[in-house]
């Protein structure tokens, strides 16, 4: 059973586990188990996305329990008028906070994406981060005999592939357990040593306007255990 964070006549929101894929997908064919037809069981009726988290990262995911709030909701998210806020553990010291502009190539899937434009240029790509916190663990990944991690909150302005996980590792502190975009002898080093393995980015809250009432509305998502562990040992 998902975690219900709000639902009315229109809306639902969930919290979403790490590891759950939002619907079938040509990325994992054989993968039968997602989120649309579970919740959909749990609560007796359709639901239709309107974004997307990716399959590693958790927190709050909404859907629209008919095609036209969907519709409505989806214009909201392309026109930039959702506000999202993400946690996220990362490599290395972060300290105050910045803006990341760097653009981004669209990153396509070799099957889902097979006939796209291969030649599109960068898409404008801009994140705030702000350091909460940090520690340094006794883990020896390579030369060094312990490693930095810090606590960050990360506020995407636009909406870009795997944005966060991107510009984190642009500005050379990624994302831990990001196996595609991150450290691997980092990801392997911190998840022996916590015995967690999973991408450490958490989608954390959400502010829409309704679409049928226009009421301001922010869905809060709590961190689970595996975070809590962590946290109690960041300054």
């Amino acid at each position: 059973m998902f975690e219900i964070l709000y639902q009315d006549d229109e809306l639902i929101a969930i919290n979403k586990p790490s590891g759950w894929l939002v619907h079938r997908s040509w990325l994992d064919k054989k993968e039968t188990v997602v989120v649309m037809q579970t919740l959909r069981d749990q609560i007796g009726q359709h639901v239709f996305p309107v974004h997307r988290l990716d399959r590693p990262t958790s927190g709050v995911l909404l859907f629209a329990l008919s095609s036209k709030v969907a519709h409505l909701m989806s214009e909201q998210f392309s026109t930039k008028q959702i506000e999202k806020t993400y946690h996220a553990i990362v490599r290395g010291y972060v300290e105050g906070e910045a803006v990341i502009d760097y653009p981004l190539v669209e990153e396509l899937d070799k099957i889902a994406d097979k006939f796209s434009d291969k030649n599109k240029p960068a898409q404008d790509a801009v994140t705030f981060y702000r350091g909460i916190s940090k520690i340094e663990l006794p883990i020896k990944v390579g030369k060094f005999d312990t490693a930095r991690y810090s606590f960050v909150e990360l506020k995407p302005q636009t909406g870009r592939k795997h944005q966060l996980r991107r510009h984190m590792k642009h500005i050379f502190h990624p994302i831990l357990g990001d196996s595609k975009h991150g450290d691997l002898h980092q990801n392997r080093a911190f998840a022996d040593y916590l015995g967690i393995k999973r991408l450490m980015l958490h989608a954390s809250t959400l502010k829409i306007t309704h679409p049928i009432t226009q009421r301001k509305i922010t869905i809060k998502a709590h961190l689970d255990s595996s975070w809590q562990s962590i946290l109690l040992q960041f300054q």
